[in-house]
Formats: structure tokens, sequence, C-alpha cells
């Protein structure tokens, strides 16, 4: 559900129609990096039976993103799909860790 919610949030903010960008700490790429890393930070922990499906869908939709930004007043970039790949890597990785070093396993 988390999951889900992040993504709709990442559409909405990408796909609406701005005279300028808000003035907010840290560089557009930076920017899409986390916000591709917290989507896909809770199926790295949980990791569903198809996990990597989940993870090209999330890449394919960042991408399919870019495409349509330029129709709605924005600017899609091929580096802004890169930051975004960058996040979905770095996420799941860092969720996977966290799943082995930190979550306890029920030992029952």
């Amino acid at each position: 559900m988390i999951t889900v919610l992040i993504l709709l949030l990442i559409t909405v903010l990408s796909l609406l129609p701005q005279p300028s960008l808000p003035e907010v700490p840290g560089t557009d790429k930076t920017h899409h990096f986390i916000a591709y890393s917290a989507l896909i930070f809770a199926i790295g922990l949980r990791m569903p039976k198809h996990w990597y499906w989940l993870f090209i869908g999330c890449i394919a939709w960042s991408g399919a993103i870019e495409l349509i930004q330029p129709y709605v007043n924005r600017y899609g970039e091929w580096l802004d799909l890169a930051a975004n790949t960058g996040g979905l890597i770095t996420g799941f990785l860092l969720a996977r860790l966290c799943a082995k070093y930190f979550l306890v396993k029920d030992k029952s």
C-alpha cells in the first residue's frame, strides 16, 4: 500500500504542470533519486513473489513519465530516468541490507 501511495505521489508531482519548479534544497536529479529509492524500499523489504516484475515496472513507469512530461508543459530528460533507475537500485539494495541485518526473523 505504501508503494502505491508513493507511486501516485511521484506520478502527480511529475506530471502536474508547473510554471516553474519550487525552490527546494538539492538538485533535480537528487530529488528523483530519493523519490525512487523510497518507492522501491518497501518492495525490497517484503520481497513479494514476483518482485523483479515490480522493479521492471517501476523503471517502465519512470520512463513513461519522462515521455509524457513534454506534453504537460514539463521537461522529460534521459538523465532523470538514469537518476530514477539509480534510486531504484540503491533503494532496493538498502532495503535488502536492512532486511538482512536489522529485521528480526521469526525463529519458530
